[in-house]
């Protein structure tokens, strides 16, 4: 894996706390999918001394080139110096890393359920299933309506439908518990969040005794991205895996049953 210098395209402000930064990097981005994942350098010289994983938010095509974005709250000092890059700067990097999601030919209805800065990985997923002709239905939860993802920055055609904590706007209470009114349309299920999240989307299956495939990118601490340090290990009905090399994507069932 070749580490890569991107070029800043341009960066902005997408919600409260939370930058949206368009990159250039010719060879990640050709090869990139939703769901996948890239590592980070965010700092000078050795500190931070890790990279910070971070999901592909979005795709764009320019001239030849396919542009991705990245979506990240401003959390510590690495995502601090990522959120004050600006046009022309060049942040290093490497990916695209891990299985993204897998949308089986069949499946016509989507679902994807966010939690927090989750949206990040779903709407590239979105924008391809639009523009596959399918059919798709977001449900996002966050704190306070100045925290979610705006509707306007996605496809007209996504239905969306939100939750927060305090009921500034949508539902109150969490984004899990919209799920059992848009299940039964969906034919998969798409998800990132919590892990929290993920235990309460599972306890939803098991009452609406849904055995419809639901699939999940799991949120891992990380050092080194592909699968050496086994920092980002997890145990699944298949025993211990690794959420960079054999995830970030799992079916629900097989870690949360």
């Amino acid at each position: 894996m070749n580490l890569e210098q991107a070029l800043v395209v341009s960066s902005e402000q997408a919600c409260e706390n939370t930058r949206l930064l368009w990159l250039s990097a010719p060879a990640v981005g050709r090869a990139a999918r939703p769901g996948q994942f890239l590592m980070i350098r965010c700092g000078e010289g050795c500190d931070p001394l890790l990279p910070r994983p971070m999901s592909f938010h979005r795709f764009r095509q320019v001239g030849d080139e396919r542009q991705f974005a990245i979506l990240f709250d401003r959390r510590g000092r690495g995502t601090d110096w990522l959120w004050r890059r600006q046009p022309g700067d060049l942040v290093s990097l490497f990916g695209p890393l891990g299985r993204g999601y897998s949308v089986r030919r069949e499946s016509q209805n989507l679902l994807l359920v966010a939690g927090g800065i989750g949206i990040s990985a779903l709407v590239s997923l979105a924008d391809e299933a639009i523009a596959g002709g399918r059919a798709v239905t977001l449900l996002q939860g966050a704190k306070t309506a100045a925290r979610l993802f705006p509707s306007s920055s996605l496809p007209p055609e996504v239905e969306v439908a939100s939750a927060t904590d305090d009921g500034s706007a949508g539902h109150r209470g969490l984004v899990t518990e919209l799920l059992p009114q848009y299940l039964p349309w969906a034919d998969q299920v798409f998800a990132c969040g919590p892990n929290a999240m993920y235990e309460a989307m599972a306890a939803v299956m098991r009452q609406q005794t849904s055995r419809k495939p639901v699939q999940v990118l799991l949120e891992e601490h990380m050092a080194c991205g592909m699968g050496v340090c086994y920092c980002c290990a997890v145990f699944t009905r298949r025993g211990v895996r690794l959420v960079c090399k054999d995830g970030p994507r799992f079916e629900l069932r097989e870690v949360f049953p």
